[in-house]
């Protein structure tokens, strides 16, 4: 009996304890964070999440740095910023880490200034749960009074949130320790890097910095902009980051809102960086908004890539845009005409199996040459689509990535691309010369010359070809094309503006592309 007793006794004792513990932690009834941004910033369908991640991360740049200790890396829609961001993990994949270490910035509640910490469970993505750190959490709480968990900022903020899926592809199974930092304040941020720091000396963390770059300026003031705050951030100096930052915002730049809406992760990432030896900053990748398909190039937002290691030999290089400035192509070498045919069929299918789109870089600089082009579809040699730029604006590649997407989902006389459709569809490229003004319908060649016809506010064009596989005369391409923009047949001798132009025109066929 007396054993039984004890043995009692001693059961109550650790049921006691447990409710001790449990009734003691302030943070015991804390669920984990549900995605907020899932199916907006980023799929909310798990395989399309991971079909977007396997293509930015097929796609990323190579690993170019040792072991990292922090890296910058982008937090806009996936569309826009998922490669830099890939680019940026990339870094680190190769390497071993029992900590991510996610510092957010305050999109939601204006007027915090101090250090939110999510303590307990784990941010849920449709990937499943990643983990946190409570131990760590606890650790990080108590060593700073400017240091909380505040509920209402994460619950809706996306800068923590969209990093969460490129970790649990990059890192599987390791934990995380979600931080939202509120005001840029160089105290603020100095002192919690370094705290930040302490705690991680024994670990194996890597420390991601979430920040986009320039905020809304057209595309060339961003890029200015944006490369200075890159070369800031190699400087490994918070304060003179924060300087360059403050001196930007002083110019007179257009339409611009801010240099880095991640400016306090960026300021303690590096503080806590070169407490842990970090040496050496490298600029990664570049890119903004502007050269995506479905960006504007009058208004952009910029994203870069950036790592802070431990380096034998520092050597930090910035990655510019490629670019040229001329207008007009010139005629293209068979594996210019490849490769866009392969990035055109690339683009529809990244949109289709992960609701992402890939950036136009890695060309030849025949390729960022400025001028107009179609992008057309075919299914079993019928018209599936076709849509095209004219205006001699942007680099040919960003065209013909925009145009394929257009014509494969925009064009308004079919029915969007499906994916069972894609292996039945052959791309056909028109690369434009620029239009000249003609004086009449005796200047156009059938069969070499385009045409676009401006009437009383209406146009319509037809590709050279277009002509000839129909076996049209001249005025019977006319009279069509203007019933195409809308006005009276013959009517193109009357106050009817004529232009020609001439394409280079190549299809997936002429090379053996693998649909």
């Amino acid at each position: 009996m007396k054993a039984c007793l004890l043995f009692l006794a001693l059961l109550l004792m650790l049921l006691m304890g447990s409710f001790y513990v449990i009734a003691g932690d302030k943070y015991a009834k804390i669920g984990e964070r549900k995605p907020a941004v899932a199916g907006q910033f980023y799929p909310a369908d798990p395989a399309k999440l991971r079909a977007a991640l396997e293509h930015f991360f097929q796609d990323a740049k190579p690993a170019s740095v040792s072991r990292p200790l922090a890296l910058i890396v982008p937090h806009a829609g996936y569309i826009y910023s998922g490669q830099i961001a890939a680019d940026a993990f990339t870094q680190a994949r190769k390497f071993s880490y029992d900590l991510i270490v996610i510092l957010g910035t305050n999109h939601t509640t204006p007027g915090f200034s101090g250090v939110s910490i999510y303590p307990r469970k784990g941010f849920r993505t449709p990937l499943g749960l990643a983990e946190i750190d409570e131990a760590l959490a606890d650790s990080l709480i108590e060593s700073g009074k400017e240091y909380r968990f505040e509920p209402e900022l994460h619950h809706q903020e996306h800068s923590v949130e969209v990093e969460v899926p490129f970790v649990q592809y990059a890192f599987p199974g390791v934990k995380i320790l979600p931080v939202v930092i509120g005001e840029p304040d160089p105290d603020l941020c100095l002192n919690f890097g370094r705290a930040l720091a302490k705690i991680l000396h024994s670990r194996r963390a890597l420390i991601v910095a979430s920040s986009d770059l320039s905020h809304y300026p057209a595309h060339d003031d961003a890029v200015k902009v944006d490369h200075q705050t890159l070369e800031a951030i190699v400087k490994l100096d918070p304060i003179y980051l924060h300087d360059i930052i403050r001196a930007q915002m002083k110019r007179d730049v257009a339409n611009l809102a801010t240099c880095a809406c991640g400016e306090a992760p960026m300021l303690a990432a590096i503080a806590a960086a070169v407490e842990l030896g970090a040496n050496c900053g490298t600029i990664i990748s570049y890119a903004n908004s502007g050269q995506t398909p479905l960006g504007s190039k009058r208004r952009v937002v910029g994203y870069g890539a950036v790592a802070l290691s431990r380096e034998e030999n520092c050597n930090p290089k910035a990655e510019l845009l490629e670019s040229a400035p001329a207008k007009g192509c010139g005629e293209l070498a068979g594996a210019d005409k490849k490769m866009l045919l392969t990035f055109a069929r690339k683009t529809i299918r990244y949109f289709l199996e992960g609701e992402v789109l890939p950036l136009p870089r890695g060309f030849s600089p025949a390729l960022y040459q400025k001028c107009g082009a179609f992008v057309t579809l075919r299914k079993n040699g019928d018209l599936r689509g076709c849509i095209g730029h004219m205006n001699e604006d942007k680099p040919l590649c960003e065209i013909v990535g925009a145009m394929a997407l257009q014509a494969a989902f925009e064009d308004p006389r079919f029915e969007p691309l499906t994916h069972d459709e894609l292996p039945e569809i052959e791309i056909e490229i028109s690369v434009l010369t620029p239009c000249k003004a003609i004086d009449g319908a005796d200047q156009i060649a059938v069969g070499r010359d385009g045409v676009l016809l401006k009437q009383n506010g209406h146009q319509a064009v037809f590709l050279p070809q277009v002509a000839a596989e129909r076996h049209w005369t001249c005025e019977e391409m006319l009279d069509h094309l203007c019933l195409k923009a809308g006005v009276k047949p013959g009517s193109w001798g009357k106050d009817t503006q004529l232009f020609t132009f001439q394409a280079i025109v190549f299809q997936e066929s002429d090379f053996g592309i693998n649909r």
